[in-house]
């Protein structure tokens, strides 16, 4: 009878721990040290059998944090109101944000066009880190016309939601005027944020919102971690969302 290779046999096992929940999606599988020693023996072996399980689908591995259990990719709907805390809830996540930065400065040529702003005009630039259950599905840079909104950058730092933030100024809804969606690979700033591989595949949206008058509020791009977020379009309605 052929002998079953010791590093096939480590792979099941380990497979059938994740399919029974032993280790949860997201979850940071032991070390090779670990593995060897649990199963007797050498890393080699234990290299080969998440290798096989990475290119299952599995796990996967972060330079220098280790391999993680592959999370099942959730739904994330884009329509005319497209909100963050909203589409988490719905998909029995808890929704996180961190801040990574908040300026106010001088308006790129492409900002202004797409704010309708003079050139140079004043915006208020954030960036931030979207996260699912403590995991990192996100990261996005935020431009807003500084104008119509004193002291907006404040109110974000305070309260942590956009939404929010527009609601002190006086906007009670916005909607998406445009979404354009592009497959971009990770750089390695955002694989960092993200917890995943450089050049990994992302998502990004680049989307205008507006005001209930039609002035464009939001100028934002959104970099979606490709193996953990899947975007759905969710409104009818939205019929300039573009794929490239």
């Amino acid at each position: 009878m052929p002998r079953t290779p010791i590093w096939q046999s480590i792979a099941t096992t380990l497979t059938h721990e994740i399919a029974g929940g032993h280790y949860p999606p997201g979850a940071r599988m032991p070390t090779e040290a670990a593995l060897s020693s649990r199963f007797g023996v050498n890393r080699h072996t234990v290299r080969r059998a998440l290798k096989r399980m990475s290119e299952d689908g599995l796990v996967h591995s972060r330079r220098g944090a280790g391999v993680f259990v592959a999370m099942k990719p959730m739904d994330y709907a884009i329509g005319r109101r497209t909100r963050f805390h909203q589409n988490l809830a719905a998909a029995g996540q808890t929704p996180g944000k961190k801040i990574l930065h908040l300026e106010t400065r001088q308006s790129d040529t492409r900002e202004a066009e797409a704010l309708a702003l003079p050139a140079g005009a004043d915006v208020h630039a954030y960036e931030g880190l979207s996260l699912a259950d403590g995991q990192p599905i996100a990261v996005s840079r935020s431009i807003f016309p500084a104008a119509p909104f004193p002291g907006f950058l404040d109110d974000l730092a305070e309260l942590g939601s956009i939404t929010a933030a527009l609601a002190r100024h006086g906007i009670a809804d916005y909607t998406r005027a445009s979404t354009r969606l592009t497959a971009k690979a990770a750089t390695a700033t955002q694989a960092l944020h993200l917890r995943i591989a450089e050049n990994a595949p992302l998502l990004q949206a680049v989307a205008i919102n507006i005001d209930t008058t039609g002035m464009p509020i939001e100028y934002g791009h959104t970099w979606f971690a490709g193996e953990r977020v899947t975007l759905t379009l969710s409104d009818p309605a939205l019929q300039d969302a573009q794929m490239s």
